[in-house]
């Protein structure tokens, strides 16, 4: 695999994702969807793929989504993994999930580069929080990841005013930081309007 562990975040939500139980697929013969937005290297999608989802993974950055190609076909993982450019949900318009998962960035502001969209945004969370409403299935879930150095609250709140309840899955202090893997359901799971 290319490079996961530069974003100690991507392997922790990776393994939150090996440890969750295996999806049932909401349909008779059909696998089960997930979403890995942010993809970065691929690690929670190759993840996701191997508990059975056919997976999407989406990064508005093209050198990551180069990245995430070459791990999925590095682990023979390109029947289950389609890898898509663009900003957050536009690439899947119209496509519902049953599995999200999430690693934002963690800091407010205007990111100075292409590579620096992995550290810092104005609004992605609101914006993700916003179109999770209508790319996760009833019964789905999300799994966000997100750092004690970065704006938890605003995270948290964003997902609560969709219509989310958030619950930790899993904690780890890192010395410098605690990660926290956060699952996002809908409080009433029902169609949105």
């Amino acid at each position: 695999m290319h490079d996961p562990v530069v974003f100690r975040s991507g392997r922790f939500l990776a393994r939150v994702v090996a440890e969750t139980p295996p999806p049932t697929a909401p349909d008779a013969g059909k696998k089960p969807l997930a979403l890995d937005m942010g993809t970065g290297s691929g690690i929670a999608a190759i993840f996701a793929a191997r508990r059975g989802y056919r997976v999407v993974g989406v990064d508005i950055n093209p050198v990551a989504t180069r990245c995430a190609r070459a791990n999925v076909l590095m682990n023979d993982l390109q029947d289950a993994v389609d890898i898509l450019q663009g900003d957050l949900f536009a690439p899947v318009r119209g496509t519902r999930f049953d599995l999200v998962t999430f690693n934002p960035p963690f800091f407010r502001g205007e990111p100075h580069d292409l590579a620096d969209t992995a550290w810092r945004s104005p609004n992605i969370l609101e914006r993700f929080a916003m179109g999770l409403t209508t790319a996760l299935r009833p019964a789905g879930r999300a799994l966000i990841v997100f750092s004690s150095d970065g704006d938890e609250a605003s995270l948290l709140n964003a997902l609560h005013a969709n219509g989310f309840v958030t619950t930790p899955v899993q904690r780890r202090d890192l010395r410098n930081e605690v990660l926290t893997v956060y699952a996002a359901t809908r409080s009433t799971p029902s169609e949105p309007t």
